[in-house]
């Protein structure tokens, strides 16, 4: 896995005015190929049924990822949803945990310093790709590292032999100097999430993703 272009993350609690579900409904008629489901302020029960209802959307056009919950992506998948992986972030369980939990599926892992970035080479066996970032200072996640805008990403990725998804308040005019700079993908929150037409602010990513090929 190389590329995944325009990613989604679907954080419910961004999603206004529409709801999770509408989002992701219209990511993927918009033709976004991976969506993140990242639910922090949900109980377990509830991102499992909203992993769930997720899945219905995303088969055989998406893959679905679930974020920083193994639990989730496990029952989701027992119950015969079509959940791709996770992705986790540095507090979560080490890299090579999760890889064995998980089997087969495809694992993110985010990472930004030198020391993870270090870390993530040594483990590189156990993960799929990188998310990178942050690009910008971002309120959707109030814990995110130093914003290294997107000289600070080009650089880390050239650190690693991995594919490097860029993320942190980015926006469709960001994509070319991404891609051309050897991103795998950039991933969105609010530049999908927060849209009055979500498929139509996919639609432009997608595009402007194209376009920098």
């Amino acid at each position: 896995m190389r590329e995944l272009g325009p990613y989604l993350v679907a954080n419910t609690a961004s999603c206004t005015p529409h709801t999770t579900l509408e989002v992701i409904a219209q990511a993927v008629a918009g033709g976004i190929q991976w969506v993140q489901l990242r639910a922090k302020e949900e109980t377990a029960r509830e991102f499992y049924e909203l992993a769930i209802a997720a899945a219905e959307l995303t088969e055989g056009k998406a893959e679905l990822l679930i974020n920083d919950r193994i639990d989730v992506y496990l029952a989701a998948r027992a119950a015969g949803a079509a959940v791709t992986g996770i992705h986790i972030g540095q507090k979560d369980l080490p890299v090579r945990v999760a890889r064995t939990l998980i089997g087969e599926g495809i694992i993110g892992l985010s990472a930004s310093s030198d020391d993870q970035l270090a870390q993530a080479a040594r483990d590189a066996q156990a993960i799929d790709y990188l998310g990178v970032g942050a690009i910008r200072a971002t309120p959707t996640k109030k814990d995110h590292p130093t914003p290294i805008g997107i000289d600070g990403f080009l650089r880390a990725a050239g650190r690693v032999d991995l594919p490097c998804v860029a993320i942190g308040a980015l926006t469709a005019q960001d994509a070319s100097a991404l891609r051309q700079g050897g991103a795998a993908g950039m991933a969105v929150v609010r530049a999908i999430c927060a849209a009055q037409s979500p498929e139509t602010a996919t639609r432009e990513l997608v595009d402007a993703w194209e376009s920098a090929r």
